[in-house]
């Protein structure tokens, strides 16, 4: 998931939760709305994603909400947590702006929040940002993710067009994550069970590509996407302008964490 470079638009939308749905057994979607929605702005991504804010307890933050002048203003360890969303689907004739939330009990904030999340609830963020959408340039489509990315998949397979090929792969925890994802293209979903030991990094090894230029986007944890990049680019020979891969996330660290090691090997 690339961000935009240089100073970002800091400000900060507020929406409402209108509804949720429990779309599996460990994926909620929230649904928000409201007059701040006005303030959104969409661009022509399928990642599509947003930095929701979570507001520390007790702290009081100026109005109105701007994070550049937070960080100015507050120390570290009283500014909002941040954690990064993929819009799921953005309906401005209803007013509605989705997300998909993964729930694993009480770990992390996001989860914790969305399981709680009621009507009413407010619900803050900044962007958004993005860096992919399947093009017309490519003959065939290769999607590859875990939860994390499952709400850009599905995004995506929503954009091909009718009886493009589409070969996905998506890794859940078990049958029970498994959700229907509608699209026009050519698709062959594979889903893939950690409980049934699937990997994913064999999964597209043992692919047979189809003919043509193919497209990719291949996001999440971050061990499977490193093994994954080597294999595509150097072994596959997969065009580096059409591949989108990014590690949306790394086993054993919280969000803080994981992009501070990010930011630590850019450095280098």
């Amino acid at each position: 998931m690339a961000e935009a470079r240089g100073r970002r638009n800091m400000s900060v939308i507020r929406l409402t939760v209108l509804r949720t749905e429990q779309l599996t057994p460990h994926m909620i979607r929230i649904i928000a709305g409201g007059d701040g929605l006005a303030a959104f702005t969409p661009n022509e991504f399928t990642d599509a994603y947003v930095k929701v804010v979570f507001k520390e307890p007790g702290v009081e933050y100026p109005e109105p909400l701007d994070l550049h002048a937070v960080r100015a203003q507050l120390p570290p360890e009283h500014q909002p947590k941040l954690r990064t969303y993929t819009v799921r689907y953005f309906d401005q004739a209803a007013g509605e702006l989705a997300f998909d939330f993964v729930v694993h009990g009480d770990e992390g904030i996001a989860g914790p929040w969305a399981k709680a999340a009621k009507p009413g609830d407010e619900l803050l963020f900044v962007g958004p940002g993005g860096a992919y959408a399947p093009g017309a340039e490519a003959d065939w489509h290769l999607l590859v993710g875990d939860e994390s990315a499952l709400p850009a998949i599905g995004a995506a397979l929503e954009a091909i067009p009718a009886g493009v090929p589409v070969r996905a792969f998506i890794l859940v925890s078990d049958a029970a994550e498994e959700q229907g994802l509608p699209t026009k293209g050519d698709a062959q979903i594979h889903w893939l069970h950690r409980s049934a030991g699937d990997d994913l990094v064999r999964a597209v090894r043992g692919l047979d590509f189809p003919a043509g230029v193919v497209q990719a986007f291949v996001h999440g944890e971050a061990g499977f996407v490193r093994e994954l990049r080597r294999h595509l680019l150097d072994e596959r020979g997969v065009r580096k302008d059409l591949l989108s891969i990014s590690g949306y996330w790394r086993l054993g660290k919280n969000d803080e964490e994981w992009r501070a090691e990010k930011a630590a090997e850019r450095g280098r």
